[in-house]
């Protein structure tokens, strides 16, 4: 066993690709590279984003004089690969397959971007904690609609890390307590934390209100798609990427609605809040799954460096646990633990798909 590993992790988001290289636990080097919406308009898919996204990686790699041949691993964000446990997993050919074709949201490009850098350099590639862990009990699946049960879709990874971290912080064990996290960015998620594990959330993947995705009320919508009005695509464009405060405001940029508000925009400031608000409901919501027993509330996430919009959510639930904010978010580190663990033999690899 090596004495030290060198791991380079990468997080494709709605409109970002950040990437971080770590030496064991030590953070080397870290570079969020924003895209633009006229940078990604040529790409009719997701997946015709890969050469772009890899491109922009390989270029900060060599601005900052990072040595390829010096990395261990490739740890990146999972997407949509259906119901799977918590964990470490190695990403094999058929993770790549159910990348490609599982969903809309950038996290897909994760484990394609990270298999595809590590066949290259001859190395292993990881994903840790994707976007669909399900921990649901089975209660919460029920929906109404035999055919279409309610799906684990989040962001368990920086919620599990900044739950853990919590709880390091209170002197316990994340196994020991109860959270409700809310992360706040460009996606929203809220989940139920019950001694270790997530047995609700909201559906991240569409059903909120976030600064690019609306939560409209499922006659009106279906009412809609038949309208003649929009096509398909057209329709997924605004649950996934037009909708939300971008369909209000025309950015989706938590500091540009800030500025409006600063300005006395009145518009502004009622359709912000009224994200705050519904975050606020699902908290509420939640605080009800786990019988009131909340040891805290925790907001993480980029928006939950605005003390504004934070405080909107405090006046609604502190009465409920402490509230407790943890700014940003810690995927790039947890990535790159997660590899950490499997290279130094403190965890067994998961295999996909599960069962395997």
């Amino acid at each position: 066993m090596k004495a030290n590993y060198r791991i380079l992790s990468v997080n494709p988001g709605s409109t970002t690709t950040k990437v971080a290289i770590y030496d064991d636990e030590n953070l080397v080097m870290q570079e969020t590279l924003n895209h633009t919406a006229e940078d990604l308009a040529p790409f009719k898919t997701l997946a015709d984003q890969f050469d772009f996204r890899k491109g922009t990686i390989m270029a900060i790699l060599r601005e900052k004089g990072i040595d390829l041949k010096s990395i261990d691993a490739v740890s990146g964000r999972g997407g949509d690969l259906g119901p799977i446990p918590s964990g470490t997993f190695r990403v094999n050919a058929e993770m790549v397959e159910a990348s490609r074709i599982g969903g809309s949201h950038p996290s897909n490009l994760g484990p394609v971007i990270a298999a595809d850098l590590a066949e290259s350099l001859g190395i292993p590639a990881f994903t840790v904690d994707p976007c669909c862990v399900d921990e649901f009990e089975d209660i919460a699946r029920v929906s109404g609609w035999p055919e279409l049960p309610r799906r684990s879709v989040f962001h368990p990874l920086n919620q599990k890390a900044i739950a853990r971290k919590a709880a390091r912080d209170m002197g316990k064990k994340y196994e020991e307590l109860n959270f409700i996290v809310a992360h706040i960015g460009g996606g929203v998620s809220v989940g139920a934390h019950k001694k270790g594990k997530i047995i609700d959330v909201n559906i991240g993947e569409t059903a909120e209100f976030t600064p690019e995705r609306g939560y409209p009320s499922a006659y009106a919508l279906i009412n809609l798609c038949f309208s003649g009005k929009y096509t398909e695509e057209e329709i997924n464009k605004k649950m996934m990427g037009r909708g939300g405060i971008y369909a209000y405001l025309g950015t989706k940029d938590a500091r540009e609605v800030e500025k409006m508000i600063a300005e006395g925009n009145a518009e502004a400031k009622l359709v912000y809040e009224a994200m705050a608000y519904q975050i606020a409901k699902n908290i509420g919501a939640l605080a009800a799954i786990l019988g009131g027993e909340v040891d805290a509330i925790l907001l993480t996430g980029g928006i939950a460096y605005s003390k504004l919009f934070t405080d909107w959510i405090k006046e609604r639930v502190e009465y409920i646990a402490p509230v407790k904010v943890y700014p940003g978010e810690k995927e790039l580190e947890s990535l790159a633990l997660g590899a950490l663990r499997v290279l130094r033999g403190e965890e067994e690899a998961k295999t996909y798909p599960p069962g395997k």
